[in-house]
């Protein structure tokens, strides 16, 4: 039904989207019915950031103190089935997957944290931040900005910002 892999002392069960809900309900019967948290990750290899999303969920019996980690795939056109009648506190963290990542959870619930007019995935890899296209980034520049040392061969953008074609110039273009 999955497969354990352990690295730096945590044991991650890696289950099928299908196995998901089933792998769930049966760690919960076996005593892991304390909730931890429930994650997501950009799964995004180059050239499909926002493709493919890891989902992690962390729940520990009580008895043992010991966590198990459960991870599946989820897909664009995938739905997650929601753990939130197993875990109570799951349901935010569904929430939050469902409105930061896009990820559809079934029964999925309100909004949680973004208007109901705000557009995109803020969590996404794939998600372009205005804010690094109006104004210039007060940190560190990335190798070949500052002018000062020699780029890199292949220049990469930091995750969120945007190629130079996009959205309106930065200020000092402005004038």
């Amino acid at each position: 039904m999955s497969t354990a892999k352990t690295a730096f002392g945590q044991t991650v069960h890696h289950v099928e989207l299908a196995d998901w809900l089933t792998t769930a309900a049966e760690h919960h019967r076996n005593g892991c019915v304390m909730f931890d948290w429930l994650g997501v990750e950009d799964a995004g290899r180059p050239g499909a950031a926002g493709q493919r999303h890891a989902v992690f969920l962390h729940v520990i019996d009580p008895q043992t103190r010991e966590g198990v980690m459960l991870r599946t795939e989820i897909g664009e056109s995938d739905s997650l089935p929601g753990v939130a009648h197993l875990w109570k506190g799951a349901h935010w963290h569904e929430r939050e997957a469902a409105e930061m990542f896009g990820i559809t959870v079934d029964g999925e619930p309100e909004h949680l944290l973004l208007p109901d007019t705000f557009q995109g995935h803020p969590l996404r890899k794939d998600f372009v931040l205005a804010s690094r296209v109006v104004r210039p980034w007060p940190g560190r520049l990335e190798p070949g900005e500052d002018n000062t040392s020699a780029p890199s061969r292949r220049r990469t953008a930091p995750p969120g910002v945007p190629d130079p074609s996009w959205g309106p110039r930065r200020e000092e273009e402005q004038s």
